[in-house]
């Protein structure tokens, strides 16, 4: 019996939200901004959320400080998600400071408590629940080790599985990781990260992905929407207009819509079509959360972007 549409397993983090620079400091400078919002985040929460605006139930699979349990489930509620799937301890919870200009943002963060997530995922408990739900997505790069042990697991239960390990060289250059790559059925990296996967540029990434064996290939690039390798064809979307304010969490709203499409059975074009809509509206607030589309909104601009 499945319990959720998705469970969405990653690091989670408090997210301290910088934006309206024009400029970045040079060392030992300083700028000053007006713009600041304090919102739980990490790229699991992100997409966790961005799913339950959508209408789909869905369960965080992570771990956070005791001292922030409260306003992590208060807010967690808010939107929607279940976090029975949240492990309590009394360590810190993961911190991030992101920092943000109109074209482009960058990341400080502390890990906290996110390094008991991959100990936790071991346990037969934990693979238990992640089997009862349709999808399983993971906000994390997967060691191959623990890929081994949840994948062909999760497949025998009849989940499909996604997969956004973030910007993490070590990961995405490590040719041992390939072949989780290949054991899962959609990866979603950005330009950036695709470029480390085929260690090219990465408009050859859909040809590398074909070659060496991936089920599917996806690439988002932003602004510009996104690409697909499926039935043996190539798909490119573009994306919807949008006044930007903080790309800070596009990806993994991304990925939530890209998810979304999926637990429809929707085609190629369709589930870069859902992605890149959500992607896009998610940048029109400071955060990563307070833009998230609802399903109505969802389907209006479908209506006028593809459709008119």
């Amino acid at each position: 019996m499945m319990n959720y549409d998705v469970a969405v397993v990653g690091e989670i983090y408090i997210d301290h939200i910088f934006t309206g620079f024009a400029t970045w400091p040079q060392p030992g400078e300083e700028v000053f901004t007006r713009q600041y919002k304090r919102e739980i985040g990490g790229g699991a929460t992100n997409t966790a959320c961005a799913l339950a605006r959508l209408g789909r139930t869905v369960s965080l699979v992570g771990v956070i400080g005791t001292s922030d349990a409260g306003w992590f489930e208060d807010r967690l509620r808010e939107f929607g998600v279940s976090s029975d799937g949240l492990e309590e301890t009394g360590g810190n919870t993961g911190v991030t400071v992101s920092v943000s200009m109109l074209d482009d943002r960058s990341f400080f963060s502390y890990v906290g408590e996110n390094d008991r997530l991959v100990p936790r995922l071991w346990l037969e408990a934990v693979l238990a629940s992640l089997r009862r739900a349709r999808h399983v997505h993971f906000a994390m790069p997967l060691g191959r080790e623990l890929a081994m042990h949840l994948l062909p697991a999760l497949r025998a239960s009849g989940c499909t599985t996604s997969l956004d390990v973030g910007f993490r060289p070590d990961w995405l250059r490590d040719v041992a990781n390939l072949d989780t790559c290949r054991s899962i059925d959609y990866l979603l990296p950005n330009e950036r990260e695709a470029s480390l996967l085929c260690n090219s540029d990465s408009s050859n990434y859909l040809s590398f992905a074909q070659d060496i064996g991936f089920p599917q290939a996806v690439v988002k690039l932003g602004s510009r929407g996104a690409a697909m390798f499926a039935n043996r064809r190539n798909y490119t979307v573009f994306s919807p207009s949008v006044h930007v304010m903080d790309t800070t969490g596009a990806g993994d709203a991304f990925d939530a819509g890209f998810i979304d499409a999926l637990l429809d059975s929707a085609s190629a074009d369709d589930c870069l079509r859902r992605a890149c809509i959500c992607g896009a509206l998610s940048t029109r607030s400071a955060g990563a959360l307070t833009a998230l589309p609802l399903r109505a909104e969802l389907e209006s601009i479908y209506e006028q972007t593809y459709t008119s």
